[in-house]
């Protein structure tokens, strides 16, 4: 978002739609990927990665930046991520370590974003590498989803994926560092301040 995007309160906008479409895509494609229609579930989650860029784009270009389309947008991306995790584990394509490690960021996180409500703060602004490492995980998924079909194509889906996967890893929780440190600095500005 640039300086020049303002907030509103506004609920129906165009990108806002979009985002809602996303969310309710989560359990048709938590059903296609538990029923095994991986071909279904790969062509949900590109249609969902699609629209993630263009409720951003749309929410600029359109000048609707909304407070509900900021929540709505990363609630939907952390639904797609969670329970794409899930279903990879439960299929045996990704070890459970994985879906532990994205959870314990995301609990890490809405401690801290209940601790900055309390302080009268709101969210932080999301980070380049938080978009980053989101990107790289949703590119991922359905890599590593595709790395379960036939060779050649499941090889080097598989490698690809990993990549994706080990990368979107780490600069998920370089941005969860980020936001810490974002959020000691208001909390500690705020005590200072009192």
């Amino acid at each position: 978002m640039s300086q020049n995007d303002v907030v509103t309160p506004r609920v129906l906008t165009v990108p806002n739609l979009v985002s809602f479409v996303r969310l309710l895509l989560v359990p048709v494609f938590g059903w296609l990927i538990a029923t095994g229609h991986d071909g279904w579930a790969v062509v949900v989650l590109a249609v969902s990665g699609a629209s993630d860029w263009l409720d951003g784009v749309l929410a600029r270009r359109l000048h609707q930046v909304s407070r509900l389309g900021q929540l709505l947008d990363p609630a939907a991306d952390r639904l797609f991520i969670l329970v794409t995790l899930i279903g990879l584990v439960w299929r045996g394509a990704v070890p459970w370590w994985l879906l532990a490690v994205l959870v314990a960021r995301d609990v890490l996180l809405a401690g801290l974003l209940v601790r900055l409500a309390r302080a009268g703060w709101g969210p932080p602004p999301v980070h380049l590498a938080g978009k980053a490492g989101t990107f790289a995980l949703l590119y991922a998924f359905p890599l590593l989803l595709l790395g379960q079909w036939a060779d050649p194509l499941g090889s080097v889906a598989f490698v690809v994926g990993w990549a994706c996967a080990l990368w979107g890893v780490g600069l998920y929780w370089f941005a969860g560092a980020l936001y810490l440190v974002q959020a000691r600095g208001l909390l500690r500005d705020r005590t200072a301040t009192a």
